[in-house]
C-alpha cells in the first residue's frame, strides 16, 4: 500500500491514505457518522455501502445542479431528521460535487461539523481533494458562495476508477495536466509523453495521481486561503468554468479545464504575454484530452460574459492565470478589449473546424 500523504491546514494535518482492496474495506470511526452519498456509487457499489449499515446516508444525485445553494436547505432537514448533532462527522462517498456540498454543510451546520472523504472520481483523488475549498452555485453563477474546511481525512480507492466512463477518466486527466503545467514545463511534457498509459496502466496513473497531489500539496500549505501563490491552480480555469456555464455544463469539469488551457496559451500568444510555442507544444495533449467536445456549440457571447464575471477579475480588468515567455504559469491582467474577444471567438471556430 502506498504511503500516506499528510497535508497541514489550519485545522491540523490531515492524511490521504491508498486503498487497493475492496472499497470502504478499511472505513472505521468512533465517532457516529451521516454518508453522503452519489446515488451511481451507491448503485454500482451495493455491497460495500451496505458496510456503512446503520449510519443515516443522503442520497444525492450528483449533477452540477445539486450544488445549487438552494438545494442545501433540504439537505440540511434530511442530516436534522437523521440526527445530526455536534461531535459527529459527516462523511462524503462520490466526487467533487459531493465534495462540494459535505464540505459546505460541514462548515455551516451546527455552527461546524468534522468531514471525511472517499473520492470516487479520478479529478477528486488526484486533485479536489485535499485544499480545503468548498464551491457552491447560486443561480447561474457557478462557485461563488464557499468555504474552506479541511476534512479530518481522505482515503482514495482506486477500484472506484474501474466503473468510471472515459469522459470521466478524461475529466480528471485535466486536472492532472493542470497541476502538472504549474510545476513547470518538463512536469508537463513528462506526463505529457505518458499520456497514452494514463488510461490503461493502473500503476503509471496512480504514480500520476500521487505526484499530482504532491505538486499542489506545496501550492496549499503554502497559501491555504487562495492569497497568493495558490491562485495559479486557476489556470485554464477562468475560461473552462465560462465554457461550462455557456454550455450549460455538457462538458465535464476537467475537460472544460483542458479546453480552459488551451485557450488561456491561444490568448497569452495573441496579447504577446508568451510566444506561440508554449501553446504549440501543449495544444497536441490537451486537444487530445478534450477530443470529441471540441465541437461542441460554446455560444461566445454567454462565454464572454461569464468570464467577465469570474470572482477574481478586479476594476482594472481581468485577472487570468496565463503562461509567459518561459513556460512559467501565473496571473496576469488582460484588458477585455476588443482584442481579447477577438481572441476567444477565433479559438472557438479553429476547435469547430479543426
Amino acid at each position: 500500500m502506498s504511503e500516506p500523504i499528510r497535508i497541514q491546514s489550519h485545522k491540523g494535518p490531515y492524511e490521504v491514505r491508498f486503498e487497493h482492496g475492496e472499497p470502504l474495506s478499511s472505513w472505521s470511526s468512533t465517532v457516529r457518522f451521516h454518508v453522503i452519498l452519489d446515488a451511481r456509487v451507491g448503485e454500482l457499489y451495493p455491497h460495500a455501502v451496505t458496510r456503512l449499515a446503520g449510519s443515516p446516508c443522503l442520497t444525492i444525485e450528483a449533477a452540477e445542479t445539486a450544488k445549487a445553494l438552494e438545494r442545501c436547505p433540504e439537505y440540511v432537514e434530511q442530516l436534522v431528521s437523521g440526527g445530526v448533532r455536534r461531535g459527529h462527522t459527516l462523511l462524503a462517498i462520490g466526487g467533487g460535487v459531493i465534495q462540494d456540498i459535505t464540505c459546505f454543510l460541514a462548515a455551516v451546520l451546527l455552527r461546524g461539523l468534522d468531514w471525511a472523504f472517499y473520492p470516487t472520481t479520478l479529478l477528486a483523488q488526484a486533485d479536489s481533494c485535499i485544499g480545503s475549498k468548498s464551491s457552491i452555485n447560486v443561480g447561474s453563477l457557478k462557485n461563488i458562495v464557499g468555504t474552506f474546511t479541511p476534512p479530518r481525512q481522505v482515503v482514495a480507492n482506486t477500484r472506484f476508477l474501474e466503473t468510471l466512463p472515459e469522459a470521466e477518466i478524461r475529466s480528471g486527466i485535466g486536472e492532472m495536466l493542470k497541476v502538472h503545467a504549474i510545476d513547470g514545463p518538463s512536469s508537463f511534457d513528462r506526463i505529457a509523453a505518458d499520456y497514452g498509459r494514463l488510461a490503461t496502466d493502473a500503476a503509471i496513473l496512480e504514480r500520476y495521481v500521487r505526484d499530482s497531489l504532491l505538486m499542489k500539496r506545496r501550492l496549499i500549505e503554502a497559501d491555504e486561503f487562495d492569497e497568493g501563490v495558490r491562485r495559479v491552480m486557476n489556470y485554464g480555469h477562468s475560461f473552462g468554468h465560462a465554457i461550462e456555464s455557456a454550455t450549460d455544463f455538457a462538458i465535464p469539469h476537467g475537460i472544460a479545464v483542458s479546453m480552459g488551457m488551451d485557450m488561456a496559451n491561444w490568448v497569452a500568444a495573441g496579447v504577446g504575454i508568451a510566444p506561440a510555442s508554449h501553446f504549440e507544444r501543449m495544444h497536441r495533449v490537451l486537444a487530445r484530452n478534450y477530443r470529441g467536445f471540441e465541437r461542441t456549440a460554446v455560444p461566445a457571447d454567454r462565454l464572454l460574459q461569464a468570464i467577465a464575471k469570474d470572482k477574481k477579475n478586479t476594476d482594472a480588468g481581468l485577472t487570468l492565470v496565463l503562461p509567459d515567455t518561459k513556460g512559467t504559469i501565473g496571473l496576469h491582467s488582460v484588458r477585455n478589449d476588443e482584442t481579447f474577444r477577438r481572441l476567444c471567438v477565433a479559438f472557438l471556430e479553429e476547435r469547430r473546424a479543426a
